[in-house]
């Protein structure tokens, strides 16, 4: 007898048709069911895979701690209960094919009205409205394939009977994710990732299942249903010159904010190619032809690190003498074009002159100059729309990047490789499509947002293990100065002082971190403390210390317990402060041990606990003319990036903690890492010697083409 394994790969499952054994339906269904169930799982591995996005950034959102671990948990869950969700959703679909036309699938999922919660009646709201979304979009090739199934089977296959109806679907998955454990807002979340990962697809399985059975001759004669939003996904996934076309000039705002400035870029006029455009008899090239041209130069942009000897206007000049001497015809640019080719030329003059970014980084940029060139020639909404994926693009590498080190060691990490390899893909396949872009963007987003991850976590360790480090330093501090306000000045046994100094320190310090300075382990810590001073004084009562030994006693043994102080040192403890109490009862001086005398000693100076920390960047004197530099330093927010001048190559760091407590700002590099720490004061001093600077972060498109409207604005201002 052959014996199955408990965990079946699902590819494997989707091969041997599910755990339920089919032999009354046709082959016909078979392979309808099997190219289904192929799209279906790979909705839902793309669901998983965005998942955990999506519920990191709620979490990042969330204000309450309780929301953000209820998010974090549920991403736990998903991770570690994928695998089963998705054989558990197969295998659920595999089921109710097999009673194909036999069971009311919209009926299992319903809940008697009386039993219904507020949770299963938000749920049953936002399935019915995915539903009534798919039936809207894709009602006409459902009815379709339920008429064919229905022929196929000779028994009637309604929407609610048909294992790939949206309602059904939504069953699967619900029923797949029972065991899940999470509450309803995340329920909620994982239903519309749903929604957009597997319905948002869900035309494509109906349409292949009529296609398949509309060629093995079921009802042949129906009409296809419009396949709309297939046609668009095409449309969007490569749009052809022909569709860019229309799109050319369609941005009135774009147009206009072009408009604008071309009374401004007048005077560059004749400069670009100037050869060309001093012929003023000479036809102007068209827009579309510039823009081949400018495909044809792209590919000879030199790669980074290259000798650069590559001039724009120099090179499309020859290109443009070429093309004149081949056709009998001057050709020059014409002048919107020309104007567009200087507006854009002063958009990267001021990236490559801004310091801001990395060295290296402004050198991949500057390749992207024609690529940029042709958007800005194709789609003058480059300009007025902020969300323009090549302006989104640009935007986005340069945040992603701010953080490189400008040295030449460790710069081909996984971010460099990225753009590197986003920048060589424009150059060699950007030729009228700007659909390119935002396919670029969308895998930059994805990437960038599991980089920034890592980055934040590691970030997150960082602030927890120096805001520990703070708060460990000023418990530290706050105990030296309850011992030295009890200690200072006076003449005590050495024993005694010891034992304070070594040992209960340690339980001062637990008892301050662990329940903080108005808890009463702290206060209990500190009067055992007293009384211990009050009971080793000479000339005690007796009556009187043998009220307050036995307690005092019980406490110093659970304290050093408590910081599993060698019992060997205990014991001794214990035994000379025996003597102590003796002697305090005498009001004589008594010997210890080996007819030793008492040690004592005085406290002329101020404890110090070899535990204690004093901050790397000590608080300095606030020189006249650093106020401004103050003022800055005050007004850095978490994330703020600086450039520090003062060694042989710039360090580029992140703010990732500012500690209150001790006056410390603390940096970290691209990954996380710390790597600097000052005062408010030691900052502020170097911000002012210039051995550090602040870098601006904002938008790249943005600032580039405001210095480029202010330089343009200058000329008419003077």
């Amino acid at each position: 007898m052959q014996k199955e394994g408990k965990v079946v790969p699902l590819a494997a499952a989707i091969d041997r048709g599910g755990r339920t054994p089919l032999p009354c339906l046709p082959v016909l269904l078979l392979q309808v069911r099997d190219k289904a169930a192929l799209q279906l799982r790979q909705g839902l591995q793309a669901l998983f895979d965005n998942a955990d996005d999506t519920l990191f950034e709620m979490a990042d959102k969330a204000v309450d701690r309780c929301d953000q671990n209820l998010y974090f948990e549920a991403m736990r869950d998903l991770r570690l209960k994928r695998k089963s969700i998705e054989r558990g959703f197969l295998d659920t679909f595999y089921d109710a094919y097999a009673r194909i036309g036999q069971v009311d699938l919209l009926a299992q999922l319903a809940e008697p009205g009386n039993l219904r919660s507020k949770v299963q009646l938000e749920r049953a709201a936002a399935i019915e409205g995915m539903v009534a979304r798919v039936l809207s979009r894709d009602g006409i090739a459902l009815q379709q394939l339920g008429l064919r199934l229905q022929a196929l089977l000779d028994r009637p296959v309604h929407e609610q009977r048909n294992p790939l109806g949206p309602a059904a679907l939504c069953g699967y998955f619900l029923e797949a994710g029972r065991n899940l454990g999470v509450g309803l807002r995340v329920k909620l979340v994982l239903l519309k990732l749903f929604e957009r990962y597997v319905l948002r697809d869900v035309d494509v399985i109906y349409a292949e299942a009529n296609q398949l059975l509309a060629v093995a001759g079921v009802l042949p004669e129906l009409q296809p249903a419009p396949r709309r939003r297939a046609e668009d996904r095409r449309m969007r996934a490569g749009r052809g010159p022909a569709s860019q076309g229309q799109e050319v000039g369609a941005d009135a705002a774009g147009q206009a904010f072009f408009a604008s400035l071309q009374t401004l870029l007048a005077p560059a006029r004749g400069q670009f190619a100037p050869r060309l455009q001093a012929v003023a008899a000479a036809q102007s090239i068209s827009t579309a032809d510039l823009v081949r041209l400018l495909s044809h130069l792209q590919h000879y942009v030199p790669a980074t690190g290259e000798p650069d000897d590559f001039e724009l206007g120099q090179q499309l000049e020859q290109l443009l003498l070429r093309v004149s001497v081949r056709s009998g015809t001057r050709r020059r640019i014409a002048v919107a074009d020309e104007d567009m080719i200087n507006l854009v030329g002063l958009l990267f003059a001021c990236i490559q002159g801004d310091d801001n970014l990395p060295a290296n980084l402004r050198a991949l940029i500057a390749r992207l100059h024609i690529p940029l060139l042709k958007v800005a020639l194709l789609d003058k909404g480059l300009f007025s729309r902020a969300s323009h994926p090549a302006r989104r693009l640009l935007n986005e590498i340069a945040g992603a990047a701010i953080g490189w080190e400008c040295g030449g060691e460790g710069l081909r990490d996984s971010l460099h490789l990225r753009v590197e390899r986003i920048v060589q893909r424009l150059i060699n396949d950007f030729a009228e499509d700007t659909g390119l872009f935002a396919e670029l963007l969308d895998e930059f987003l994805a990437f960038n947002q599991e980089e920034r991850r890592r980055n934040e976590l590691l970030e997150q360790r960082t602030r927890d293990a120096e805001e520990g480090r703070a708060r460990a330093l000023q418990a530290r501090q706050q105990v030296q100065r309850v011992l030295n306000q009890r200690l200072r000045g006076r003449v005590l046994p050495l024993v005694v002082v010891q034992m304070l100094v070594q040992a209960w320190s340690q339980v001062l310090l637990l008892a301050w971190l662990k329940q903080g300075e108005a808890s009463q382990a702290w206060r209990d810590s500190l009067q055992t403390v007293d009384t211990l001073l009050a009971t080793i004084t000479l000339g005690h009562e007796p009556q009187t210390l043998l009220q307050q030994v036995p307690g005092l006693l019980k406490a110093l043994r659970d304290g050093l317990a408590s910081v599993a102080l060698n019992s060997a040192a205990t014991r001794e403890f214990f035994l000379q402060l025996e003597q102590l109490h003796l002697r305090a009862c005498a009001g004589a001086e008594l010997a210890v041990g080996h007819g030793q005398p008492l040690a004592e000693v005085l406290v002329d100076e101020d404890i110090v606990l070899a535990i204690a920390e004093e901050p790397s960047c000590a608080p300095l004197h606030i020189a006249d003319g650093q106020a401004a530099a103050l003022r800055q330093v005050q007004r850095l927010r978490i994330g703020t990036w600086v450039e520090v001048l003062d060694e042989d190559e710039p360090l580029r760091c992140k703010l990732v903690a500012h500690i209150d407590s001790s006056d410390r700002l603390v940096f970290a590099n691209r990954t996380g890492m710390k790597v600097r720490e000052w005062s408010g004061a030691g900052l502020a001093q170097a911000l002012h010697r210039g051995d550090v600077r602040v870098l601006d972060d904002g938008l790249l498109f943005e600032r580039a083409l405001e210095a480029v409207l202010d330089g343009l604005r200058q000329p008419q201002v003077r």
